[in-house]
């Protein structure tokens, strides 16, 4: 009796680290998405407002890191339970670093609008990049909410089309830069923002093998198992 208590209030806790998981989550694709449209606006107020949003995200990784040792002590879970602690672990160490891409996107929407450049902003450059990396990242929570393998497991090839866009993007800025050199200080702002969106993806990425790792238990970091499942 007293172990299927403990199992009961296991569960209980899980789910409740799981929530404040999802809740960190949106909190983070808002702030991606604020981002960017601070840096296609230029708007110097709604930048320094995302990027102090940025101590909420980082307070709820420590909060949440604590909350999943204290559940490892306390209910000291078995190896299927104890990998999903772990994975959870991870996804949230994820989250905080898309929260930190996001915050590097709204500082060049600040240089940019403080410069008074928004006559030559290239957020149209990274637009589409933008909007993939993002789709990336709502179908991540969605996997690791619904713990869905099947999704993740498309999700992870949808990187490989981030980083296609995102060395197109690089191109083309170089070209902006040599063609004009006025355009030189927004070129190399847009440069930073391709590369936090192209981290972002990554992050995303990371998220959906774990999602596969608390499903399936294989380690798929550094492999082709994606590649795999979706030619079978």
């Amino acid at each position: 009796m007293p172990g299927e208590h403990s199992s009961k209030q296991y569960d209980m806790d899980l789910e409740t680290i799981r929530s404040k998981v999802l809740l960190m989550g949106g909190l983070v694709e808002s702030q991606f998405q604020d981002a960017m449209t601070a840096f296609r606006t230029g708007n110097v107020a709604q930048a320094e407002q995302i990027i102090k949003s940025d101590e909420n995200v980082n307070n709820l990784e420590v909060s949440l890191d604590d909350a999943c040792s204290h559940l490892i002590v306390k209910r000291q879970p078995a190896a299927n339970d104890l990998r999903t602690v772990m994975a959870t672990i991870k996804v949230i160490t994820d989250l905080e670093r898309i929260g930190d891409e996001s915050t590097k996107i709204a500082r060049a929407g600040k240089a940019i609008g403080e410069r008074g450049l928004s006559v030559i902003n290239h957020y149209e450059n990274v637009r589409v990049m933008a909007a993939s990396a993002g789709k990336m990242l709502h179908d991540a929570l969605d996997a690791f909410a619904r713990l869905d393998g099947k999704q993740a497991v498309r999700l992870i090839a949808e990187d490989a089309a981030v980083d296609h866009e995102f060395r197109a993007v690089t191109r083309t800025l170089i070209t902006f830069m040599m063609e004009d050199p006025r355009t030189i200080s927004s070129a190399l702002d847009t440069l930073w923002v391709a590369k936090a969106i192209e981290r972002i993806g990554d992050h995303a990425k990371n998220i959906a093998e774990y999602v596969i790792f608390i499903v399936e238990g294989k380690d798929i970091r550094h492999t082709d198992y994606a590649a795999a499942q979706l030619a079978e």
